[in-house]
């Protein structure tokens, strides 16, 4: 059966000879043959120049781009795909088993995926779907990872709330291979309890994995107040490095129990730690000079560039408001996680924190995602977390 074809304007196809996986639906000349969303197209130039093959889909990124060459888009295709973001992660010692068992071992578009995310918790995988074109394989995918990551015996599809709302799929939670229990699983040598089927994302955020374990080398002797705490994972590395104390802060009470139960798993006869369910600003308001090591990870204030202005003023409210707050010589780690909010627009928004709450602050580091978070140098959007280190004085 010959694939549907989508035909560039001219000049358009200069992305693609840099191996962009996105082709927008401007850059479109026509199409032909009547591809459904999720379809695998064939990508010409204007010249009729077969150039790349890729998933069709509604909206402003028409084609999300899976091959570079006209190759068959088969079983050992994905195999080959697959074991080589798997060998990457093993190559750069993220998995150990007594260690870590908590990974992701897809990350969309850097690993060749545009549309998908596979977290792994000890032997459960977590698949997260984006795009229709992935979605339609997804038993041909989960085949592929039983046969490559070892110790696997589950796959749990959890795409509901993240396939467009629009696409012409019923997308249902559940097991699509083997059964789990929601269970703990390891970073670095610390347990925390992982519930994919009730927790934020896939159930636990791993691309803080390097920020944790950096915060340890500030953590000991300081007081510590980790902000949209979550599951406490900085609180548990806080702790860990002989923190005076540790304060979990989150708007919900759900994430204050799952903190809980991490630090209780950790460290059971631990009086240090105290969760406390409320409002970020509110409470970094009432607790002026309290603490000399404040960790703010907030949720994503930007998922569309229709809100950019407003999530660029909110970062530039919480940090003046953190930094208002803290004591002279205290140390400030502050992250965005919006793909939409580049580096420089969230240095930019910090540094009018500071000048606004008149303090002299430092950089001390830069921070990003980990290697398991892979950003491909051809898409530079990827790259969606950034995080700096401050010392306030």
């Amino acid at each position: 059966m010959s694939r549907a074809q989508v035909v560039l304007k001219s000049g358009k196809e200069a992305s693609i000879y840099r191996f962009h996986p996105w082709i927008f639906s401007g850059a479109i000349k026509h199409v032909t043959g009547d591809p459904k969303e999720g379809d695998l197209v064939e990508v010409l130039s204007n010249h009729q120049e077969f150039l790349a093959l890729g998933h069709y889909q509604i909206g402003s990124i028409s084609v999300r781009l899976i091959a570079f060459e006209n190759v068959e888009i088969d079983h050992a295709f994905w195999k080959k795909a697959i074991s080589s973001a798997y060998q990457i992660r093993k190559e750069c010692g993220i998995i150990q088993a007594n260690h870590t068992t908590i990974y992701r071992l897809i990350h969309g578009e850097g690993d060749g995926f545009p549309g998908l995310v596979v977290d792994v918790y000890h032997n459960t995988a977590i698949m997260q779907f984006h795009s229709v074109g992935l979605y339609r394989i997804k038993e041909q995918l989960a085949d592929v990872l039983l046969e490559v990551v070892d110790g696997l015996t589950a796959i749990y599809e959890k795409s509901e709330s993240t396939m467009p709302s629009k696409a012409p799929v019923q997308v249902k939670d559940g097991f699509i291979r083997g059964e789990s229990q929601a269970q703990f699983a390891l970073e670095n040598g610390f347990k925390f309890y992982i519930d994919w089927f009730t927790g934020q994302k896939t159930g636990f955020f791993i691309d803080q994995r390097d920020n944790r374990n950096l915060l340890s080398q500030f953590s000991k002797g300081k007081k510590v107040l980790n902000m949209f705490g979550y599951t406490g994972g900085f609180s548990v590395y806080a702790l860990a490095a002989g923190a005076q104390l540790v304060h979990t802060v989150d708007a919900s009470a759900k994430a204050i129990e799952l903190t809980e139960q991490n630090i209780k798993a950790n460290f059971p006869e631990s009086d240090k730690h105290l969760g406390v369910s409320e409002d970020a600003f509110s409470y970094l308001s009432k607790h002026k000079g309290v603490y000399d090591l404040v960790i703010l990870d907030p949720p994503a204030f930007a998922k569309h560039l229709s809100s950019l202005d407003k999530a660029l003023q909110g970062y530039k409210r919480l940090n003046q408001v953190a930094i208002e707050n803290m004591p002279a010589n205290s140390v400030l780690f502050t992250f965005s996680c919006s793909q939409v909010v580049s580096k420089e627009q969230f240095r930019k928004s910090v540094f009018a924190a500071a000048a606004n709450a008149k303090r002299k602050v430092r950089i001390l580091h830069q921070l990003t995602q980990p290697a398991d978070h892979p950003v491909s140098i051809f898409h530079p959007e990827g790259e969606y977390l950034k995080g700096l280190v401050l010392y306030i004085e």
